[in-house]
């Protein structure tokens, strides 16, 4: 597998971008959501992942990290893949979801391709991962991230998304800690 855009090393910082398969808008419901947050604060407290910015769409998750004390961060981003997707199918099967067939039925039928033995596929194969290289970079990223919603028109600013890093930036309420950049 190529490593062009994967994350091999360990203390850089890279942005990633996770997506589901099909681009399919499995986070639209709080409880998805959460599913997401309480695994990457899991990383963080366990697995040496440092995040400073985030947002998670209805279908994929930005992130510019990176992995520290050791930790490889395509290995990070492996186990948070693994454990997110065994995740998000329990709260399909186990919670409310008007959704719930269609999506177990699309999960299941991404399997159908690969080699090896699983009965469902939440995430695209991989992730998208670029090395931050300068200061100009991180702010364009950290922007990008920011601004993602606003893009979508899901808010008109972007600390008024919840599930962004814009809101620790911006000093309100927030349930994921970010190491905060000093973005001139």
């Amino acid at each position: 597998m190529s490593t062009k855009y994967k994350a091999t090393t360990t203390e850089e910082c890279y942005f990633i971008t996770i997506t589901t398969v099909g681009w399919i808008d499995v986070f639209t419901r709080l409880n998805q959501k959460y599913v997401i947050i309480n695994a990457l604060k899991h990383c963080q407290e366990h697995k040496g992942l440092e995040i400073y910015a985030y947002v998670l769409m209805s279908s994929h998750l930005h992130i510019l990290c990176k992995a520290t004390e050791g930790f490889i961060l395509s290995d990070v981003i492996r186990d948070f893949k693994k454990f997110t997707s065994k995740k998000i199918i329990q709260t399909i099967i186990e919670e409310p979801e008007s959704r719930r067939e269609w999506m177990l039925d699309y999960f299941e039928k991404a399997c159908e391709h690969l080699k090896r033995n699983q009965q469902y596929k939440v995430w695209q194969d991989g992730y998208h991962a670029e090395l931050i290289y300068s200061n100009s970079f991180i702010k364009q990223k950290v922007d990008y991230i920011h601004n993602n919603p606003v893009k979508d028109k899901i808010v008109a600013y972007p600390e008024d998304y919840y599930f962004s890093s814009a809101r620790n930036y911006s000093g309100l309420d927030h349930d994921l800690e970010v190491v905060l950049l000093d973005l001139f």
